[in-house]
């Protein structure tokens, strides 16, 4: 994930300043010149850098901490609350109402993903209960309009462009219009690309805000756009009211702190990330939960929210009850892998248990963990409604393995090891 290496680094910097005996000011000093480096070499702009070393060091004053304070857990809720800063500008962005027209406008640097974000975006909406569509402005890229009309067809959403019509402000104007007498609730606006020296694609976009009065414009930027990030992000909101950052192509191994930059030149909050190509591969963006899952620490109220998605209302009480009592069988086991295969990338699951940073799991091992759950459950399979039920973990002798492992062609060792791992959770839940 972009930004792992750069959380991997932070929490190493923390842990080395907590295994010195006496936090003094050269311990902080080092841990905070490890942090500043780490922030450069991810190219977050050196001015930002350069205020969050100040600003924690005017937050930690070591010399005024009594000898009973835990300076360790005050210097990481510090560095905690710095990055949260970085990505918060403190305001929040425009939020649309179901059953009232508003029209929201995407703006981008060429190549940022932008047309894919704004299905995205509309998908997203449309499983919340809202009614959106998609208008293509985009007259300037080749195959704007069919990429499109392609997505729009997939994710079921109307959409409206012109094969002929070379004046974008023209379509723009069109497709809301005729949207809003559609009573569409969310009209998404798709622009053309563009880059900062292209000052007449700038005054295009100008003239497409102007005719449209979109009720948010949405910077569209690419996670591995490195340390021009701030200066193309200034361009843009200069030239239009940009109201909200969405950060595409987290997934990839980009350093990613351009999009923080980006977020600073911009001062609008980042509302979503990209995490895949995929339609559902878009995360709604909260700044805590995520600086708590870069430093490892985990996001607990996220994985409760993913997990509540994906298990039916009505067995979601059931369950609880279940593990309450600490009645752990191996069938809420299968139930739960389930459960987990459909919560999204492991990776990204695995990122909201504390103690377990992004950078932990590396891309090729995801392929990895997700085989190696599917083969717990074909082990499952191959057992009895009584094996799978029973509520006591000695259940399981030595001729049931071996039966185990012929029906799930796989070796005697791994049906020992799900045994052990359902001891484990068994226990866990005794406790």
């Amino acid at each position: 994930m972009v930004l792992a290496e750069l959380g991997g680094r932070i929490t190493r910097a923390i842990q080395q300043m907590s295994n010195v005996t006496i936090i003094d000011e050269k311990a902080l000093n080092e841990c905070l010149n490890e942090i500043t480096r780490a922030l450069l070499q991810s190219d977050v702009s050196f001015p930002l850098v350069k205020e969050m070393q100040s600003n924690i060091k005017k937050i930690v004053n070591l010399e005024d901490l009594a000898a009973g304070h835990n300076k360790r857990r005050i210097i990481e809720q510090a560095i905690f609350s710095e990055l949260c800063k970085m990505l918060d500008p403190g305001k929040p962005a425009f939020a649309p109402k179901k059953a009232k027209a508003s029209v929201v406008m995407f703006v981008g640097l060429q190549g940022a993903g932008k047309t894919t974000t704004c299905t995205k975006y509309a998908y997203y909406h449309q499983k919340k209960g809202y009614k959106p569509a998609l208008v293509c402005a985009d007259t300037f890229r080749a195959g704007a309009f069919d990429q499109l009309k392609q997505n729009a067809t997939k994710a079921k959403i109307p959409f409206y462009g012109s094969y002929t019509e070379s004046d974008p402000v023209k379509i723009a104007v069109e497709g809301v219009d005729t949207f809003k007498k559609e009573n569409c609730d969310l009209i998404i606006v798709d622009t053309s690309g563009r880059h900062k020296q292209e000052a007449s694609l700038f005054e295009e976009m100008r003239q497409v805000a102007e005719a449209t009065k979109p009720d948010l414009v949405i910077f569209v930027m690419d996670s591995s756009i490195g340390q021009a990030a701030f200066d193309q992000a200034q361009a843009f909101k200069q030239s239009v009211a940009v109201g909200a950052v969405i950060i595409t192509k987290m997934d990839g191994h980009a350093k990613g702190g351009g999009a923080l930059s980006a977020v600073a030149a911009t001062k609008s909050p980042v509302i979503f990330i990209g995490t895949g190509e995929h339609m559902d591969e878009f995360e709604v963006f909260d700044v805590k939960p995520f600086v708590s899952r870069l430093l490892g620490m985990g996001d607990w109220s996220g994985f409760v929210d993913k997990l509540q998605e994906v298990v039916p209302k009505d067995q979601q009480p059931e369950l609880l009850e279940k593990l309450s009592q600490g009645n752990f069988t191996l069938r809420i086991m299968y139930d739960q892998f389930q459960n987990i295969l459909n919560m999204g990338p492991l990776k990204e699951v695995f990122s909201m248990l504390p103690g377990i940073s992004a950078e932990m799991m590396p891309k090729g091992h995801e392929k990895e963990s997700q085989a190696k759950i599917k083969r717990y459950m074909t082990m499952m399979d191959s057992m009895t409604n009584d094996e799978l039920d029973s509520s006591n973990p000695k259940v399981f002798n030595e001729s049931r393995m071996m039966r185990i492992a012929r029906g799930s062609g796989r070796q005697v060792r791994e049906v020992m090891e799900i045994c052990s791992s359902r001891l484990a959770a068994w226990a866990v839940c005794r406790v």
